[in-house]
């Protein structure tokens, strides 16, 4: 032997805080990721319903002019229109953006609010929920 000791290990603190660190490391930049991800998530689902909203309130002049505003209120929130659909005075979009961990989209939906099927979460009583009673002279598209 080299004049060691059986059982001398010098240096093995140094290792071993080498190793430590890098797990720390590795730890942080994935916990890192994993939240740029969900705060993409996030951004996404509201950048959904806002151009939903904006789409439904540019109805009024067309089609084509709701879905061009849900595009531009989609992009100016950093995220791309996939779809946008008229059906009356609905307005369904699909968004999405891009995460580290791959594409994410969110689909939302907006218009009037006066479908007897929204009835049934208010027991049938369109007072209880604010907004839902049909305003005189309302038009049917």
């Amino acid at each position: 032997m080299n004049g060691e000791l059986p059982g001398d290990e010098c240096g093995s603190a140094a290792v071993s805080g080498v190793v430590a660190m890098l797990l720390l490391i590795i730890v942080a930049v994935v916990g890192a990721q994993v939240g740029a991800a969900v705060v993409v998530r996030h951004r996404v689902t509201g950048a959904a319903d806002l151009a939903a909203l904006a789409g439904a309130a540019s109805l009024p002049d067309g089609d084509e002019v709701a879905c061009e505003q849900a595009k531009r209120v989609a992009e100016s929130n950093r995220a791309g229109l996939e779809s946008c659909s008229v059906s009356g005075w609905e307005v369904v979009v699909q968004v999405s953006a891009t995460t580290p961990f791959g594409p994410v989209s969110a689909r939302s939906r907006a218009g009037p609010a006066e479908d007897r099927s929204v009835w049934s979460a208010t027991s049938g009583r369109l007072g209880a929920v604010s907004g839902l009673t049909p305003a005189p002279g309302h038009a049917e598209r």
